[in-house]
């Protein structure tokens, strides 16, 4: 629109004057065409200007509304939760309120309650008083009546009565002590016979125990010449070989075998049973033989320690420990093989321990070792629990409830662990099961003997005597001269005095008999 403008300037500078005046009236008419056409150009868009900004305020007036709602919304939501609060609160504190309002009664009750038990301690002190003092007064006038009748002293009345007052106390003192000793007895006698059987029940073994070999059997009495040999040479040189006494003498059938080291006693016994199936004696031979038997038991030794360590799912034992436990099973305690015995004693520990609630890995571990010193003790000084422990601690054994169940398992040093009396138990119950162990007559003898003196040391004892093998000893009292209370402090006595002084399997029952016996003679 410009670009026409300026042409038609252009034009009319470039025509004559009358041309000129043609020009400005084509000019002033496009002028005003131009301008209507921008009027209506103009009003258009006002007007879509306006559609626009109505579209636009519409939708922020949308807008405005959503967000307002969305405010009221949230407010509601807000204005809700918080009368929820305020409804808890108010709950929260009815409840305390009626909490409070009990406690109220409660200490309202409980203040009643310290008024009467006030007014009946008042009430009872005034009756002790009284009582006391009507004590006081048949007091001084039992001292008046001592002193007039007995014509005695206030001291010496004093004394007589003290001392009736002190064989009272003590006839009381020991009824009450029997009681309190027989309710403990049975509850505790009563756990430990649940216990025991439960373990015993639990671990079955054999009933009889193997032995180890002492002599050996000859077909006739010529192979005991051929042993000897000429000038006896060959005797001399199986026991320079094996370090065991041979002892061939007139019984018929038999040479025995005598060493105090069961090891070599085997190594000997083994050496003459081949000796003899062989039918060649001589010291060379006897040599080959003793060096081919002592590697045999030699790898019997380990054999059975390992064995036994599987068996008793054992570990971090030296190679030595092993080794040791492996010659138990050539030593025997009264007839009973000692390696059977401590896996044996080994089981009971842990099924002893599982139902004190224990470790039952210590026990069982403390319960195989607990005889170890059996193994070496004819080489050391000392009895083997001694000797036990000093072996495990020198082999790296360090579990401090292993070593004092070890060492103590005979009562020779305190008990410092729960696991050494479980370990004492099971040694019992393994030794006192029946078919376990034997014993020599003259050992059972000796036994019973010492068990009846015991018995007699005692005051007021008559008789004594050992019955059902010496389970049982049954004491028989003088009636006039000691009362019930007292029968039952002897018997206590001598339990602690049988503990004390004697070694035996099981337990031993004391029974304490008091009798009156009435005679009479008809002449």
């Amino acid at each position: 629109m410009q670009i026409d403008v300026w042409l038609f300037i252009v034009i009319v500078l470039a025509l004559p004057p009358a041309g000129a005046g043609v020009m400005w009236w084509l000019v002033q008419r496009f002028s005003t065409r131009s301008a209507a056409k921008a009027t209506l150009e103009a009003e258009r868009v006002v007007a879509a200007a306006r559609a626009q900004a109505d579209a636009r305020a519409k939708t922020i007036e949308l807008a405005a509304e959503k967000a307002a709602t969305e405010r009221r919304q949230a407010l509601d939501r807000e204005m809700q939760s918080a009368l929820a609060e305020v409804k808890a609160s108010q709950a929260r504190a009815e409840k305390r309120e009626e909490a409070l309002d009990r406690k109220l009664a409660q200490i309202g009750d409980r203040e009643q309650k310290l008024d009467a038990r006030d007014q009946k301690l008042e009430v009872l002190e005034r009756a002790a008083e009284e009582l006391r003092a009507g004590l006081e007064a048949d007091r001084a006038q039992l001292r008046d009546r001592l002193q007039q009748a007995a014509r005695m002293t206030v001291e010496e009345a004093r004394e007589l009565f003290l001392a009736e007052v002190r064989r009272t106390s003590e006839h009381d003192a020991a009824a009450l002590a029997q009681k309190i000793v027989e309710d403990a007895e049975r509850d505790a006698r009563e756990k430990a016979r649940q216990v025991t059987l439960l373990a015993i029940q639990r671990y079955a073994s054999e009933n009889v125990s193997e032995t180890t070999v002492r002599s050996v059997k000859i077909a006739n009495e010529d192979v005991k010449g051929r042993i000897i040999g000429r000038e006896g040479r060959n005797i001399r040189a199986i026991e320079r070989a094996t370090g065991a006494d041979i002892l061939v003498d007139d019984t018929p059938g038999i040479i025995s075998v005598s060493c105090f080291d069961k090891v070599r006693q085997a190594i000997a016994a083994e050496t003459l049973q081949r000796l003899v199936a062989d039918g060649r004696v001589h010291p060379t031979r006897i040599e080959e033989l003793v060096a081919q038997v002592t590697r045999d038991v030699n790898e019997r030794i380990q054999k059975d320690g390992q064995a036994a360590l599987l068996e008793t799912n054992i570990r971090g034992l030296h190679p030595k420990v092993v080794e040791a436990m492996g010659k138990l099973s050539f030593r025997t305690s009264y007839g009973q093989n000692v390696l059977r015995h401590s896996v044996e004693v080994a089981f009971l520990c842990q099924m002893i321990a599982d139902e004190l609630g224990l470790d039952g890995n210590i026990a069982r571990r403390a319960g195989f070792l607990h005889d170890i010193g059996k193994a070496m003790d004819h080489e050391m000084e000392g009895g083997h629990p001694a000797i036990g422990v000093e072996f495990l601690r020198r082999h790296g054994e360090r579990s401090e409830e292993v070593l004092n169940a070890v060492g103590g398992h005979h009562g020779d040093i305190p008990s410092t662990t729960p696991y050494t009396p479980i370990v004492m138990a099971a040694d019992a119950i393994s030794g006192a099961r029946p078919g376990a162990r034997r014993e020599s007559m003259e050992m059972y003898v000796k036994r019973l003997q010492q068990l009846e003196g015991i018995a007699r040391q005692h005051r007021f004892v008559e008789e004594a005597y050992a019955i059902q093998a010496g389970r049982e000893v049954r004491v028989v009292v003088d009636a006039k001269k000691a009362d019930d209370a007292y029968a039952f402090q002897i018997a206590q006595d001598i339990a602690k005095q049988v503990e004390k002084e004697m070694t035996f399997p099981g337990e031993i029952k004391v029974t304490v008999l008091r009798e009156v016996r009435a005679e009479a003679t008809a002449r």
